[in-house]
């Protein structure tokens, strides 16, 4: 596969077949690819010969690792901010695009799956984990939150779930995925070219997976779904770390390492995405991809997401420096401004 071309897209038979072809950068997306997957599920929408979407991503490792993050801070930093936010902007107007989507869209999702990869399968009809599936929204560990629609899709999942993710940033394989409705069939890696190729030769998308579906096994986060439900639907961060060092202190390892883990992220990015989670219950999916575009225009021009991006991902000491370094000092005023209209500036939704 020719990997001068960052993102394939063609139609095989009755499927518009996407293929994320930065395997080496782990799929990372970046404007082009955002660009031209956007002009194929248009032209796609349209034509009666494609009766479905397949996503997948080329290699063995991703799906789609995100978005190529340091890419987006260079070109802040060196005064191209217009361009990072045209990023952010198409970014998720493809998202919305995903989720409006008039056909079955079916996303093949066999190893990572995290931030911008998130959001180029979760909106979608049907997302099949493979063996390899790991999925997270990390973000809050480099300064940044969880965007691509996480405003939207977090606070629908079960319990209080949606909200220990966005504050950890914790990895979700396979079992857990499919308990917490991230995906939708469990797929046995070996039979996804032939659940692909059926697809192509334009199977009915449920009978196609209903021939390889898997049961999963057993979620291990079952078992703490008590735990989380009573610890993340406390009123503020402050009060979540709280009752987690008070199930920690009864003897709890899992409250323990959860509380160790929100310790080591912005105190500002964990704000965030508490009031992203509790605002976005409320909101349609326009709605939160427009208070997303919100966030990111004064995210983007703050300290935490250079600095996190620095220490995790350029010098990676992974030991940022956060300003404010406490959840104490975070000024609620400051967060408040995050949500607040841009004015002509905001993001338009055709």
């Amino acid at each position: 596969m020719d990997e001068s071309v960052e993102v394939l897209c063609g139609r095989q038979g009755e499927a518009g077949l996407v293929t994320l072809n930065r395997p080496k950068a782990l799929n990372a997306l970046n404007l082009a690819m955002v660009r031209e997957m956007r002009r194929a599920l248009d032209a796609w929408a349209q034509d009666p010969a494609v009766t479905r979407i397949v996503v997948q991503g080329a290699g063995e490792k991703a799906f789609c690792a995100g978005g190529d993050i340091r890419q987006l801070t260079e070109d802040l930093r060196a005064g191209k901010r217009d361009e990072a936010l045209a990023f952010w902007r198409e970014e998720y107007q493809l998202n919305v695009a995903i989720k409006r989507y008039p056909k079955p869209y079916v996303s093949l999702v066999d190893g990572i799956c995290m931030g911008g990869g998130v959001g180029l399968s979760l909106h979608g009809t049907v997302r099949v984990a493979g063996d390899r599936y790991l999925f997270a929204m990390p973000e809050v560990g480099i300064g940044f939150f969880p965007d691509v629609g996480g405003t939207y899709a977090l606070p629908r999942l079960p319990g209080q779930t949606g909200m220990y993710l966005a504050l950890t940033g914790e990895r979700v394989r396979r079992a857990d995925a499919m308990m917490l409705g991230l995906a939708t069939h469990a797929v046995a890696s070996g039979n996804i070219d032939g659940l692909r190729e059926a697809l192509i030769a334009g199977d009915p998308v449920e009978v196609a997976l209903s021939r390889v579906a898997t049961d999963p096994d057993q979620a291990p986060l079952e078992a703490e779904r008590d735990l989380i439900d009573a610890c993340f639907s406390a009123d503020s961060v402050i009060d979540i770390l709280a009752r987690l060092d008070r199930f920690a202190g009864e003897g709890s390892e899992f409250a323990a390492k959860t509380a160790a883990g929100m310790r080591t992220k912005s105190p500002t990015s964990m704000n965030l995405a508490f009031e992203q989670v509790r605002r976005g219950a409320a909101m349609d999916f326009e709605d939160a991809m427009k208070t997303e575009f919100r966030i990111v225009s004064r995210i983007s021009d703050g300290h935490d997401f250079h600095e996190g991006v620095r220490a995790v991902l350029v010098d990676k000491d992974n030991q940022p420096r956060w300003q404010p370094a406490s959840l104490e000092e975070v000024d609620r005023a400051v967060i408040d401004h995050h949500f607040a209209s841009l004015g002509e500036r905001e993001l338009e939704i055709a």
